[in-house]
């Protein structure tokens, strides 16, 4: 058996076992993040939430599920029909695939790139094709402009998003997530990883994650008041379902890459303590709550507040960040906190 995994059979058997325990691990979470945001959700505006089905309401969500997968999938007459059912087949995927390089624990991780930052921006730019193909093959004025309106909020704020990154890579010197997480290894615990250094763009990083996913309170794409429900206002059934199973494992997602680029990714937060895949999974279990308390204390912005935000605010602030970082590193201000190249890279 040992000398078949050699193989090339042996290596594509290996491949495809990795591939869909992480596809297993995203879905199965999934189900418990849709269960945990309309539990928590309930609990602010103090009711009980799903609590029916199964025990305590965990089966809710795959009933949901359930519930989608057998009823008929409507296609409205004008519609492209190829684009109206590839979009959400193609905000799934993509949104599904940004996983490859996520590591979970050191060397837990299905493509060790060292390019892994480029990749997942790289899939992320390409999620806004998903939302854009469903909002103009639907043939209906509504869904088009919140087509649009999504097509504009994500490039927005991922232009921050990035720039907010590059800062992370000037201290690093690696574009490797594993790298990243290594320099954070200090004997300090939580207060080596770069989340004090670089303390002013969480903040960024976290809002800028939260309208990069379309989530409240910048979910404008699919204001009920405004838009009827969006871009996804035509879809039913299972595309429907394609549609909002990719936000939640896009929003997901964001909370592996802050944990990863700010919060030490799988390190213990005390020294000493023996590092694991629980600590990644935990920490990013803590930033989907915080997704889910902001979504239900914090009312919605109006369209213009939020392009304001984007361009005029977070922009110039992440720029001036990524000047001010490549000073420190340059100049090995605060003991080097800024420049761990001999450790990431």
């Amino acid at each position: 058996m040992a000398d078949f995994l050699t193989t090339g059979p042996g290596i594509a058997l290996i491949i495809l076992v990795q591939c869909l325990a992480l596809i297993a691990f995203v879905m199965v979470s999934l189900l418990f993040l849709v269960y945990g945001d309309r539990k928590i959700w309930a609990a602010v505006q103090m009711r009980r939430g799903p609590n029916v089905v199964g025990v305590f309401g965990l089966l809710q969500t795959v009933a949901d599920a359930l519930k989608y997968v057998v009823k008929e999938i409507v296609i409205p007459a004008g519609a492209d029909k190829a684009v109206f059912m590839l979009a959400p087949m193609l905000a799934f995927v993509l949104a599904m695939i940004s996983w490859a390089v996520i590591p979970f624990n050191d060397t837990w991780v299905l493509a060790d790139l060292n390019v892994a930052i480029l990749y997942v921006f790289a899939i992320g730019s390409l999620e806004v094709y998903g939302v854009i193909m469903g909002g103009w093959a639907s043939n209906s004025k509504y869904p088009f402009l919140g087509s649009l309106r999504s097509a504009a909020q994500m490039i927005s704020y991922e232009v921050s998003i990035g720039l907010i990154i590059i800062g992370v890579i000037i201290s690093t010197g690696s574009l490797n997530f594993g790298d990243i997480v290594r320099a954070q290894d200090g004997d300090y615990g939580l207060f080596s990883w770069y989340w004090l250094p670089h303390l002013p763009m969480v903040f960024l990083f976290f809002i800028s994650a939260l309208a990069e996913t379309n989530r409240p309170p910048f979910d404008l794409p699919e204001a009920e008041s405004e838009l009827v429900a969006g871009y996804q206002v035509e879809y039913s059934s299972t595309p429907f379902l394609l549609f909002m199973a990719g936000e939640y494992i896009a929003i997901f997602l964001m909370c592996a890459l802050i944990t990863l680029l700010f919060f030490g990714g799988w390190l213990s937060p005390i020294p000493g303590v023996a590092d694991g895949a629980l600590w990644m999974v935990g920490k990013m279990a803590v930033f989907f709550f915080l997704f889910a308390m902001v979504k239900a204390i914090v009312p919605r912005y109006r369209y213009d507040q939020l392009m304001r935000l984007g361009w005029k605010v977070f922009l110039p602030l992440s720029l001036a960040w990524v000047v001010i970082v490549a000073f420190f590193a340059q100049y090995g201000a605060f003991g080097g906190a800024y420049a761990r190249w001999a450790v990431g890279g």
